[in-house]
């Protein structure tokens, strides 16, 4: 238990901090967008929910101190781009929530997700491809 605890602790010192529900709607709009400008990340993310322009521009400076993304101020509209790739922060946001809701538990992670909500025949397929990978080593 004490070696779970050590390896989360480890994990969360050299990770970048967890971004909260709305830097997470902005880091999808760089993963997609690549480098954008606020107004570009404002447009973005007006079609599905509604939000302010400084409340973009807010986020987006907060993000920055954070070390969520990094700024490019050498045009007169700054830049901002994600300082993590997607699958990164995916990885970390997964491992984050094994580690605190499923014990460190892949396998209840991946059982309980399954069970929540029923998978495609495709993600099936995938998860079928994966799982032979692993027995052979090849994964990862």
């Amino acid at each position: 238990m004490r070696e779970k605890a050590e390896k989360a602790e480890k994990r969360a010192g050299a990770a970048s901090p967890r971004p909260t529900d709305a830097e997470l709607a902005i880091l999808n709009v760089l993963w997609q967008r690549g480098p954008s400008t606020v107004r570009d990340v404002h447009q973005a993310l007006s079609t599905s929910q509604a939000s302010g322009y400084t409340t973009v521009l807010k986020l987006l400076q907060i993000m920055t101190e954070k070390g969520l993304v990094v700024r490019d101020e050498s045009q007169r509209a700054h830049v901002y781009a994600s300082k993590q790739s997607e699958r990164r922060t995916q990885r970390q946001l997964l491992g984050d929530l094994m580690d605190r809701a499923f014990g460190g538990s892949s396998a209840k992670l991946v059982l309980h997700a399954l069970s929540e909500r029923a998978a495609s025949t495709e993600e099936l397929r995938d998860i079928r491809t994966l799982l032979d990978q692993l027995e052979k080593g090849d994964a990862r």
